[in-house]
């Protein structure tokens, strides 16, 4: 920076003066106001939400437990319409909500025929309007015979084929399948990755741990594909949550070895998806957050 752009003391002082000095003008607001940028405002008024259109519409796979049933809660109790994906019929004695019924739709993700009916249905339920959200959270992994972890050495052909079709083509054959709707409701897409995707873990198979790193990459890549038509994606990676696919002795083994000494809370999850999902990240695309009580530190 050369001399003549460094103001002195005495021509800050001044400035700051004038600033000061400078009456609002007759019928404007008294707001803060920038002293390097004119009289405007210091931020835009935060838009008013239009009621007339609606509740925000969300679609979410895997939602009859764990993460998914604590995201329904979450975002049902925050006005959101949630359209649920599951392998499973709805269940009303697990899944207490009033419009669960009416918003269900079976698929198995692994049934590449059924998932293309499954988003005609969904796109049926929407007719015509936006859809604000993508959730890609169901997820299998599986065990051998004996519980125990299945390795790039034991994991059989079609267990492969199946995982992948779950937990990483699903997601991407989903947001394609949608994309009118998200595009029109300027909409978000959140991949559910998993810790493991980073790391080899003691007891998630190989197959599990590579579709979820798969997934990562192809958060990054549909961020990249889906930004010029105003659709974020994101992901996030869970790490030790106290849902049904973490078993007894994974958490007895790995508590004390994570920093904040507990597993996680599906509810937790469930917060920052929220966050992901609101205005709040309007500015956030392509990130993939942690969230494991700091156990990859």
């Amino acid at each position: 920076m050369s001399e003549s752009t460094i103001a002195s003391d005495g021509e800050v002082a001044e400035l700051a003066a004038d600033v000061v000095a400078e009456p609002t003008p007759a019928g404007a607001s008294a707001e803060a106001r920038c002293p390097f940028h004119g009289a405007g405002p210091v931020a835009a008024p935060i838009p008013t939400p239009d009621v007339a259109a609606g509740p925000k519409t969300m679609v979410l796979t895997g939602a009859s437990r764990g993460i998914g049933h604590a995201t329904v809660r979450l975002f049902a109790e925050s006005g959101w319409r949630i359209i649920t994906c599951s392998r499973q019929p709805f269940n009303r004695d697990r899944c207490p909500w009033e419009e669960g019924p009416d918003d269900h739709v079976q698929v198995d993700l692994n049934d590449h025929r059924a998932l293309a009916l499954a988003i005609h249905d969904i796109k049926a339920r929407l007719a015509g309007r936006p859809l604000n959200a993508l959730i890609n959270n169901a997820g299998i992994s599986p065990k051998s015979d004996d519980g125990g972890r299945l390795s790039s050495l034991t994991t059989p052909v079609a267990t492969w084929m199946e995982v992948y079709n779950v937990n990483f083509l699903a997601p991407v054959l989903l947001a394609r399948g949608l994309f009118d709707e998200l595009k029109a409701g300027q909409g978000t897409v959140v991949n559910v990755t998993s810790i493991v995707g980073s790391r080899v873990h003691p007891f998630a198979g190989t197959a599990y741990a590579t579709s979820k790193a798969a997934l990562a990459c192809l958060t990054r890549e549909m961020a990249h594909d889906l930004a010029p038509h105003g659709i974020r994606v994101n992901a996030i990676a869970p790490g030790e949550i106290k849902t049904d696919i973490l078993s007894p002795e994974t958490e007895e083994r790995l508590a004390p070895l994570i920093p904040m000494r507990r597993v996680g809370s599906p509810m937790e999850v469930a917060k920052v998806l929220f966050f992901l999902c609101s205005d709040s990240a309007s500015y956030v695309t392509g990130e993939e957050i942690h969230i494991n009580g700091g156990q990859t530190l």
